[in-house]
């Protein structure tokens, strides 16, 4: 199949420092071919990032192996499609080299510790994809649009953030953040639709008609927060996501880019094959 992007969307969708979210077409994805399927392209490349995910678990698997792994970052307001990311694109890869988290409201415990205690303890081993359905920023987020904490604290931790993620990639870690960037009346039109299928009530919270009454406080807290701590070593991909088909594209795609620039090879046995063979043949 032909190559549906025009231009990598690692190119087009990176928050750089002239970046404004508030120029970004929720309904447009750049660089994207205008006569290409996306979901056909999700079934075409799911292939390669299977292997490429079975290429990163093994060698997580063995002594011999790089120790690598990636961490995705999910965020975006209610209903922009993070758990259609989870299933339709990281559904795409063996579940065993995946560890998918999403947090919520800090239990007291994790209250008791800094703001990113937690979200160690969830980071993904050697091997693995690790996914982070929200995550650490919601502590610049929704902190800062219901002052949760002082402006002092919330201004430090875009630092604290920077510092963390630059010590994961130095450790080893890819890591890759996206920003699912939907508009106040898709969200609306979600929202109804959940309230029109019974089978979708559970999904729905009156709580998120409640945050839908501080959208322009959310939009200048994620403008802060993309462009503060989108850096060389951990960038903000801003992803249009009013079409679901066309947002999971782009984020595989930016997926499979990453695995590929870890050029990562079948790890060498850490055993002597020859003489494995020789054994089974005898048994």
């Amino acid at each position: 199949m032909k190559t549906p992007w025009k231009e990598d969307p690692r190119d087009t969708l990176l928050v750089g420092a002239d970046f404004d979210l508030a120029q970004v077409d929720t309904g447009r994805m750049p660089g994207w071919r205008q006569d290409a399927d996306p979901e056909a392209w999700l079934r075409e490349t799911a292939g390669e990032l299977a292997d490429l995910q079975e290429r990163l678990f093994a060698n997580g698997q063995t002594s011999t192996g790089a120790h690598r792994s990636v961490l995705l970052v999910l965020q975006g307001m209610d209903t922009a499609g993070k758990g259609g990311i989870v299933r339709h694109v990281i559904g795409a890869v063996d579940p065993q080299g995946v560890h998918i988290h999403g947090f919520k409201t800090p239990t007291p415990e994790e209250q008791r510790h800094d703001f990113l205690w937690r979200v160690r303890r969830e980071l993904p081993e050697v091997g693995l994809i690790g996914v982070f359905d929200r995550s650490h920023y919601e502590d610049v987020l929704i902190h800062r649009v219901r002052h949760l904490d002082t402006m002092d604290v919330i201004e430090r931790r875009y630092g604290i953030i920077t510092d963390f993620e630059e010590e994961l990639v130095e450790q080893g870690m890819a890591v890759v953040k996206i920003m699912l960037h939907i508009s106040r009346d898709e969200q609306r039109r979600r929202l109804l639709s959940r309230l029109d299928h019974p089978e979708k009530h559970w999904k729905f919270s009156p709580g998120d008609v409640t945050e839908r009454a501080l959208w322009p406080a959310y939009q200048e807290a994620y403008q802060i927060a993309l462009t503060r701590t989108s850096t060389g070593h951990a960038p903000w991909y801003a992803v249009p996501a009013d079409s679901k088909p066309h947002a999971r594209a782009a984020v595989q795609q930016i997926l499979i880019e990453t695995l590929r620039d870890l050029d990562l090879q079948w790890p060498v046995a850490d055993f002597d094959v020859a003489e494995e063979r020789r054994r089974l043949a005898e048994s």
